[in-house]
């Protein structure tokens, strides 16, 4: 009976969408330029057109009962094992990742609310991104997440582990619920590739952290992966053309590639309090990333610090100081914006509506965010 009446709910709600959405021309949305490019011009520290409606607002109603359903779908009959695996649905976030895959699922089908297949495919993305945040927290011994403790500090690692695990598999039962091969195979490589590049990170040689294109690879594999195979997945679920399908792709890779050159940027100027964690936490674990990469063209001492992962006393100081004197800041900022700004290229084949300008406002969100 419950889930009659959430399903009613739901549908009144996308009543009122269309009816909106029939009211709203699609002149008053986001056009094509001459380049058949969403005429948007994406760049760090500007702020995103007005007319670009906030991303989680538009979900919002969606997201509602996908938390709700989130928490269900984690249940289990050992009950530390079921309080390690809600831990992180506890912390108050977004939802970023399921808001992106409702988003693709809605602006591939011209604004049309997600299916409920979509919808799933959304709470199954979370819940992999949960695992691999609390596998991230144990190898990486992070004493914190979004500000407070880290499951594995409440838990123990062991159970820690076993909730990603746990997340994995409930995620996978899901996923084959869903009945399509190909979104399988999709899901299935996003956790493949999530592995790769975890592996990619811990086993790099001195060559490899010195290197750009290792670097970009693997955060491809650790962050963006997830975004760009969900969005893929999202728009085959709604039975589009691939065309649309490889669009929703791009637009997700570079997104997700974007993200993370933020928050690697990020680290050089948030505060312990705005992120959440301290400062310069990549050095610390002895990780090269863009700004120290771009900076080590300048100041070419820094190659050695990067090649020995800051293990001396005084070289993550070092290493701060040398890349704030140069370009490195700056070019950072400038990669992850041309990511953004390949993003919203890739949404040229989608129609205008009110969900591809939600989509297009992510562009600028993740450029602009703090946190």
């Amino acid at each position: 009976r419950a889930f009659t009446r959430t399903v009613s709910r739901d549908s009144v709600h996308f009543s009122i969408l269309r009816q909106s959405a029939s009211r709203f021309s699609s002149a008053s949305f986001v056009q094509n330029d001459a380049r058949n490019k969403p005429a948007v011009f994406v760049e760090m520290n500007t702020p995103a057109p007005v007319q670009l409606p906030d991303p989680f607002v538009l979900v919002k109603s969606q997201l509602r009962p996908l938390d709700a359903s989130i928490k269900e779908l984690v249940g289990t009959d050992h009950p530390v094992l079921s309080a390690a695996a809600h831990h992180f649905f506890e912390l108050a976030g977004k939802r970023f990742r399921p808001t992106l895959v409702i988003l693709a699922a809605s602006a591939a089908a011209g604004g049309e609310p997600a299916q409920a297949s979509q919808r799933r495919l959304a709470e199954i993305t979370e819940m992999i991104h949960a695992a691999s945040l609390l596998h991230d927290d144990v190898i990486d011994l992070a004493d914190t997440r979004r500000g407070t403790k880290a499951a594995h500090k409440i838990y123990g690692n062991k159970v820690a582990v076993l909730a990603g695990d746990f997340l994995l598999a409930r995620a996978s039962v899901l996923l084959a619920r869903l009945k399509d091969v190909r979104v399988v195979e999709l899901l299935a490589t996003v956790i493949e590739e999530m592995v790769q590049g975890e592996m990619m990170q811990v086993r790099a040689t001195p060559e490899q952290l010195v290197s750009f294109e290792h670097y970009l690879d693997k955060t491809y594999r650790k962050t963006a992966a997830l975004m760009a195979l969900s969005c893929e997945a999202s728009a085959l679920l709604g039975g589009h053309s691939d065309e649309v399908a490889a669009a929703l792709q791009a637009y997700g890779r570079h997104l997700g590639i974007a993200y993370q050159v933020v928050d690697d940027l990020l680290d050089f100027t948030g505060t312990n309090t705005s992120l959440g964690k301290p400062s310069l936490s990549d050095m610390e674990q002895g990780l090269a990333t863009a700004p120290t990469l771009f900076a080590a063209e300048e100041h070419p001492q820094i190659v050695e610090l990067i090649t020995r992962r800051f293990k001396e006393e005084g070289d993550v100081a070092a290493c701060s100081a040398l890349v704030a004197r140069s370009a490195g800041l700056a070019r950072t900022a400038e990669l992850a914006s041309s990511h953004a700004q390949m993003a919203a290229d890739a949404l040229g084949v989608l129609p205008p509506s009110s969900a591809r300008d939600a989509l297009l406002r992510l562009c600028f969100d993740v450029l602009n965010r703090s946190a």
